[in-house]
């Protein structure tokens, strides 16, 4: 009987723990105003969360929850990309069709650069300091010197372009959701090196440029992890349904997959070439996008419940 006591002591002390260890919805951040949404970016050196809502983005501090500021005249607003060594943003305006470059201090506009049409996912690669704007509707990518703010070339992309990453090292990786391809890009010359077949309808991606592992969300309910350099599929672990983002946390070795069921799959990287699924986090229906904040591992996802546009804050 003691020892059986005994037992259910160290369960009770220990249950606590383990329930901590997961990942839950930790805190929902409202935002007033009324429009869609597409993507989030964390600006993890300022510490602010740039959320697009409807005809313009949102500014959020991300250690306190305070919406501190919004980049104003942003028409359909999909994404947004940050140059901190440059002082600069940029955002993807599919309604207008343009880029819109403003201030990371005051987040007031410095230009407007035209775009093909419906630019979409938008990303900045540090090695040629250069923006790349993937255009939905011209099946095309338009790149744009980020300090002079101009157009450097276009790139034919033959087919819709989804998410897209940037090694560092100057290539850049973007999906076909169309074709079901990975295209990786170099940057430099503003030429598709590679076009590699990886699932059906890949819509999300983020990399782990230490190991050149690129994890692809694929509406097919699965994650491809692909080799960077050879394009080569390893494995397939499953995820949820309608994946729209996927975010790798190098410290933790985690990657997060936010799907439109309103979960996200949680994927551990054993080693470069072995996965396993941690856990799937309820979070709310039409919570898909999201970004993740390396330095609290953090997740941020957008949604609105009962009419109210919010952030929610997913951790541990």
């Amino acid at each position: 009987m003691k020892a059986l006591a005994l037992i259910l002591l160290c369960f009770c002390v220990a249950a606590p723990a383990f329930v901590a260890d997961h990942y839950q919805i930790t805190k929902k951040i409202p935002v007033p105003g009324q429009g869609g949404w597409d993507y989030l970016t964390v600006d993890e050196g300022a510490r602010r969360l740039y959320v697009s809502h409807g005809t313009q983005v949102e500014v959020i501090d991300i250690d306190s929850g305070a919406v501190v500021g919004k980049v104003e005249n942003t028409p359909g607003v999909h994404g947004i990309a940050v140059a901190p060594e440059l002082g600069r943003g940029f955002v993807s305006n599919g309604q207008a069709a343009t880029v819109t470059i403003f201030d990371l201090k005051t987040l007031k506009k410095i230009a407007d650069v035209p775009t093909g049409k419906k630019p979409d996912a938008i990303l900045f690669d540090p090695a040629t300091s250069r923006v790349f704007a993937f255009n939905g509707g011209s099946n095309s990518a338009t790149v744009i010197e980020a300090k002079e703010g101009k157009v450097a070339g276009t790139i034919d992309l033959g087919g819709g372009p989804e998410f897209a990453v940037s090694d560092g090292k100057g290539y850049v990786f973007n999906n076909l959701e169309d074709e079901g391809m990975v295209l990786k890009i170099d940057a430099k010359k503003l030429t598709v090196d590679q076009r590699w077949k990886v699932c059906d309808a890949p819509s999300s991606m983020a990399m782990d440029r230490e190991n050149r592992r690129l994890f692809i969300g694929c509406r097919s309910k699965v994650m491809a992890v692909m080799n960077a350099d050879t394009g080569k599929v390893i494995t397939t672990p499953p995820i949820g349904d309608h994946v729209d983002a996927t975010a790798y946390d190098a410290d933790s070795k985690l990657i997060f997959n936010s799907n439109g069921e309103g979960t996200v799959t949680v994927i551990r990287q054993d080693s470069p070439d072995t996965y396993s699924v941690v856990e799937t986090v309820k979070t709310l229906p039409r919570a898909k996008t999201m970004a993740l904040d390396p330095k609290t591992h953090q997740l941020f996802l957008s949604t609105a419940e009962n009419g109210q546009f919010e952030v929610l804050v997913v951790g541990k």
